[in-house]
């Protein structure tokens, strides 16, 4: 028999949902029919999978070890970073602004924001947002070891809900990222995100004067094969909707510094749909100027597209986030970008 005691990052979650990341291989009709047999019980009773989960609940499972181990494959975190061992060592006093991941500790990260249900992190530029491979380490398994190292949440919690970001960024694409902490966390953030009560701010710098605001609205078309993406005035077979703000926040002759509102949110969207205005991301080997890119390369050590996360604004929530209505986030600017600006404007 093996018990399972739900804690408040599992609240609200379906009690078939927690039985199957549980017991991760088994098929629904197995999990079922031992709920109907009464091998699993929820505080001490019948339960037939649909009832919702509380902090506090029991959940036994009346079955042996052999059984459990059978339909239980690679459960629970398994992180490439950190040895238990390190973790013990490490966990009493890990910082709380920052954790570096990876087995050689690569990784480092700010956290902007933190409470019980969710944290926003600044995720640096060439750090994937969640890992494409099975052996990548990206932002998103940096944040879980940040929260096992300061004892936020356990192993064995991730047997049974594991956090994970809610949205996502380029690769060379900077600034902040929001995670789930909770399973209401990451419910609510992803409600509030698709329903775009999270405003987000980027800040960039593009070859060429922008005088105005510059409200776009066009349609973009993915190639996948060359992860590109070209943008038109007018819908084609394939092409998905966009809306940018593009605000001018300071500028000269030659290039202006940027402020842009996402009002969607699709890949390459900023970079693409700038292009296609006329204008062009400083440090931008996809859809930049190679000529200004060299300039920006030799005198600043840019390899990328200085692009920026740098601002939430949280609107008027309604779900159980609502602690967070009104709320500006705000990153603090690293020093690459602080230097460009002040020796342009």
């Amino acid at each position: 028999m093996q018990e399972i005691i739900v804690s408040a990052n599992e609240a609200g979650k379906r009690l078939s949902k927690l039985l199957s990341t549980y017991l991760n291989t088994a098929p629904d009709s197995f999990i079922y029919k031992m709920l109907r047999k009464k091998n699993i019980k929820l505080n001490g009773g019948k339960a037939d999978g649909r009832e919702i989960l509380k902090d506090g609940d029991v959940v036994k499972i009346f079955l042996s070890d052999e059984t459990i181990s059978k339909f239980r494959k690679n459960a629970g975190y398994e992180s490439p970073a950190v040895s238990d061992t390190d973790r013990r060592k490490d966990s009493g006093n890990a910082p709380s602004a920052e954790v570096y991941g990876g087995r050689d500790r690569k990784i480092k990260f700010d956290v902007v924001y933190k409470d019980d249900n969710i944290l926003i992190a600044y995720k640096p530029a060439g750090v994937l947002s969640q890992k494409a491979d099975n052996g990548d380490y990206s932002i998103n398994e940096a944040i879980i070891d940040f929260l096992l190292d300061n004892n936020i949440i356990t192993l064995k919690s991730l047997e049974t809900f594991k956090p994970s970001v809610c949205n996502r960024l380029d690769r060379n694409t900077e600034g902040l990222i929001t995670a789930g902490i909770s399973l209401m966390g990451s419910r609510c953030l992803s409600e509030i995100i698709k329903d775009r009560t999270l405003h987000k701010f980027y800040y960039t710098i593009v070859s060429g004067k922008i005088g105005k605001t510059i409200d776009s609205s066009a349609y973009i078309t993915k190639d996948r094969k060359n992860n590109t993406a070209v943008v038109s005035r007018d819908k084609t077979p394939g092409s998905e909707y966009i809306h940018s703000i593009f605000t001018p926040v300071a500028c000269n002759r030659s290039y202006t510094l940027v402020k842009v509102e996402l009002i969607t949110g699709k890949s390459h969207q900023i970079r693409a749909q700038l292009k296609h205005l006329g204008y062009s991301l400083i440090g931008d080997r996809k859809y930049g100027d190679k000529r200004v890119n060299r300039y920006f390369a030799d005198r600043y050590g840019l390899k990328n597209q200085l692009l920026i996360c740098g601002e939430y604004v949280f609107g008027d929530i309604k779900n159980e986030l609502s602690y967070m209505s009104g709320k500006t986030i705000k990153a603090d600017f690293p020093d690459h970008y602080n230097r460009i600006c002040k020796d342009l404007f």
